[in-house]
């Protein structure tokens, strides 16, 4: 009976704990699209009690409601499309990089299990590639954000190859030539036989495929007639429906085309917000935090 009672009260406790964050997530204003769309929407608010104030006056503005059909229907396609194309590019983005998390959680055992230690040195030098591959991480997050080479990859790389990062114009690349050097090495010595440092090397690959599509996603934005021909309909669509609610809703128009281009404007909004899922935003990807898992994975493989 008590276990029953205790489960009831758990099962209550997580349902609360979900309300409580629905309504706080309601009135959340970091991370929404509100402060970005507010003053589009007043402008179509205070145009609606404006379009409503001369319909009032004598001045027959409203037109019929039909009219507004087929553009309705062209605007929530385009926005759909909008949407999704958005969410895929952040959603793809979202897959290369837990893709990349696994690849360097699976070179970095490889390299700590399979190369052969001779001498003291040898397991120093394991350390240090391994850190490179964190270090692979955190330049690529600082390239795919248009930064240079700063004090976060001090402390995974040496200095002599740290000052070296700062001189190349694409230093994630630069790493990985480094970590397959290594590699190359080790098969040389023996230390790694043909099949182990294949392998290997086939996920250093792997590293550079994962940016290589992450560059593809940041270097091929939404083209731009696209996105001009979609602000420019969403705009004119909320300008013109004042004109066919006018009529029967008289000044009841503007809070509702206030909250049709609240949805409009938010819809919209959202496609642009995460169409880049890798800069700062709170709405794009939390590649701070990823880099900070690998790092201290790799601190637990090591220490």
């Amino acid at each position: 009976m008590f276990i029953a009672n205790l489960r009831c009260f758990q099962a209550w406790s997580a349902g609360y704990e979900r309300q409580r964050d629905w309504f706080r997530q309601l009135t959340q204003l970091q991370g929404s699209v509100i402060p970005a769309i507010t003053p589009k929407v007043l402008f179509c608010v205070l145009f609606s009690v404006l379009v409503s104030r001369i319909h009032l006056g004598g001045f027959h503005l409203a037109i019929p409601v039909k009219t507004g059909l087929i553009p309705s229907i062209v605007l929530g396609l385009l926005l759909v499309f909008r949407t999704n194309t958005a969410y895929d590019r952040f959603w793809e983005g979202r897959k290369l990089w837990g893709n990349l998390v696994n690849v360097v959680r699976n070179l970095s055992r490889g390299i700590w299990v399979l190369v052969k230690e001779t001498a003291p040195e040898d397991r120093r030098q394991k350390r240090e590639v391994i850190k490179l591959l964190v270090a692979f991480s955190v330049s690529a997050k600082l390239f795919l954000r248009g930064e240079t080479v700063n004090r976060e990859l001090a402390a995974l790389v040496s200095p002599e190859d740290y000052r070296q990062l700062q001189q190349v114009h694409h230093p994630p690349l630069r790493i990985a030539l480094w970590v397959s050097a290594y590699l190359n090495r080790q098969l040389e010595r023996h230390a790694l036989n043909p099949y182990q440092a294949s392998a290997l090397l086939k996920l250093v690959d792997q590293m550079v495929d994962a940016l290589g599509a992450c560059e593809r996603i940041l270097k091929t934005p939404m083209p731009l007639a696209y996105a001009i021909h979609l602000k420019q309909l969403v705009f004119i669509y909320c300008l013109s429906l004042p004109f066919e609610l006018v009529d029967q809703l008289l000044w009841l128009t503007a809070p509702i085309v206030g909250l049709t281009s609240f949805a409009i404007f938010g819809i919209e909004e959202i496609g642009s917000e995460i169409e880049n899922p890798f800069g700062y935003d709170a709405n794009d990807l939390p590649l701070d935090q990823i880099c900070q898992t690998m790092r201290a994975n790799i601190d637990d493989l090591i220490q």
